[in-house]
């Protein structure tokens, strides 16, 4: 569409935000409370968005938030067709939340209405199809990985590119980024505990007379919850058919705290009021609670750090990325610098293997890039000059892109490959050097270099085969 990646990614992350922001606003409606609760949820839901990573992405996870909470809304207002419509959405970006979305109606099946019922229907009807879909065209880069396998990998270890596997039960189970059913910080802001109040606020409806005025589709957020732990539970058994564990509870906790915490602080402020309101001193200690309260929701992340929080890249090294975009389309770049995973974004060239990109689930994919890793890392300290030749004649590399410091010993150990397979490949390399022993494409580094920068070096294939 002529539209610049780069660009694009930093603007879809405030359209998303604004939908969700409505959505939230409706679902919360939709539970007939009032429209300051809408605003407390749908405020705190903004502020932890946006100190995560997840939607500023703009990657597939960051169309959970809208989709999901559309799918909701529409559910609570028993549309059907739209909200097939945002079920179906939903699997062509994240198909891990339509089983949470199928969960969802799977429950609401036992505890509806007649009406109720046909709507979860058709809404199961939807998931299924594009369940289906989504699992005939998963096979591609099969097979799946299984628990077994990858606790043989590096990769799922400590150093590894998708660190999984922890001895530590606390760690494996809750905390982990990847295995546990928590996010990394899961009260940012401090208010969005309140949440955790809510079913305790529920059981008090005299002491809280806004209770009163909240739906019986309240009971939607434990249904929800319900099913993105069992989904959690059963992604651990059968690790990594479904894939990560932690990936159906993070952005179901964040959707669900914050919706929980908008009612539970709109309960509370109706019953200060209501303990205040006919009485002057308690009217002003009234307004100084419910005006700390408040001011507390719109300055939530002011203690926080930097808000929002991009985690943008900056690239290091633009002399590299203007040489590399100079060059024809076709070329082929061979690193296992950590600068290589930039050169995509930034120069619009290919890249042989690359960190970022070798993620390890589906075996079909991942296999040939840890081949092509291992065979690039042998080739780069090899003494025999000739292996490089080989990989270079056999694979069609253009340029093999080096840190200035690729061939110090201190590399071996801050390399995120060498780190990762240092009991397989890392510790060989180590020993030569303590042998003396020097890679034989140093010899070369001043003849074949066509770029030097601060940090990098660029050397031409051509040379290389030649020298």
């Amino acid at each position: 569409m002529g539209v610049d990646p780069v660009i694009l990614s930093k603007i879809l992350p405030l359209i998303l935000g604004w939908v969700t922001t409505v959505f939230c606003f409706g679902v919360c409606l939709e539970l007939r409370t009032v429209p300051a609760a809408g605003f407390m949820a749908a405020t705190l839901l903004n502020q932890q968005i946006w100190l995560n990573e997840d939607l500023v992405s703009a990657t597939p996870r960051a169309f959970v938030y809208p989709l999901f909470l559309a799918f909701l809304y529409f559910l609570l207002r028993r549309k059907p067709i739209v909200c097939g419509l945002a079920i179906a959405f939903l699997g062509l970006f994240y198909p891990q939340y339509v089983l949470v979305a199928t969960g969802i109606l799977f429950l609401r099946l036992w505890t509806g209405t007649d009406r109720d019922r046909r709507l979860c229907g058709i809404g199961l009807g939807v998931s299924a199809i594009v369940i289906l879909y989504y699992a005939s065209g998963s096979g591609e880069f099969g097979p799946v990985i299984s628990a077994a396998e990858a606790k043989t990998f590096s990769e799922f270890g400590g150093a590894g590119n998708s660190a999984f596997f922890d001895n530590n039960p606390w760690r494996f189970f809750v905390a982990s980024p990847r295995s546990g059913l928590f996010p990394e910080h899961p009260f940012r802001p401090p208010l969005l505990g309140m949440g955790l109040a809510l079913p305790l606020l529920l059981r008090f409806p005299r002491r809280f007379p806004a209770i009163a005025q909240i739906s019986p589709q309240i009971t939607i957020l434990g249904e929800w919850l319900l099913s993105a732990i069992g989904l959690f539970a059963i992604a651990h058994l059968l690790l990594f058919r479904l894939h990560l564990p932690n990936r159906y509870t993070i952005h179901s906790f964040r959707m669900i705290i914050a919706l929980a915490a908008g009612i539970s602080l709109w309960v509370l402020f109706d019953a200060v009021w209501r303990w205040g309101k006919n009485c002057p001193r308690r009217r002003l200690v009234a307004i100084a609670v419910t005006g700390s309260l408040g001011l507390a929701i719109v300055s939530g992340t002011w203690f926080l750090g930097k808000f929002p929080k991009t985690g943008y890249v900056k690239g290091r090294e633009p002399a590299l990325y203007e040489f590399f975009a100079r060059q024809p389309k076709d070329i082929v770049i061979a690193s296992i610098a950590a600068e290589a995973d930039n050169i995509p974004t930034f120069s619009r060239r290919s890249i042989w293997v690359g960190w970022e990109y070798a993620i390890p689930y589906h075996l079909g994919y991942y296999l040939p890039l840890q081949e092509r890793a291992i065979a690039l890392i042998r080739a780069v300290y090899s003494p025999d000059r000739d292996r490089m030749r080989e990989l270079i004649a056999e694979e069609g590399i253009d340029y093999i892109l080096l840190d200035r410091d690729s061939f110090t010993l201190d590399y071996v150990f801050d390399n995120r490959w060498l780190r990762q397979w240092y009991h397989s490949h890392g510790k060989d390399i180590r020993s030569l050097y303590q042998q003396g022993i020097q890679p034989a494409i140093t010899d070369s580094l001043g003849a074949c270099s066509v770029l030097e920068t601060e940090r990098s070096l660029v050397l031409s294939t051509d040379c290389l085969l030649q020298f």
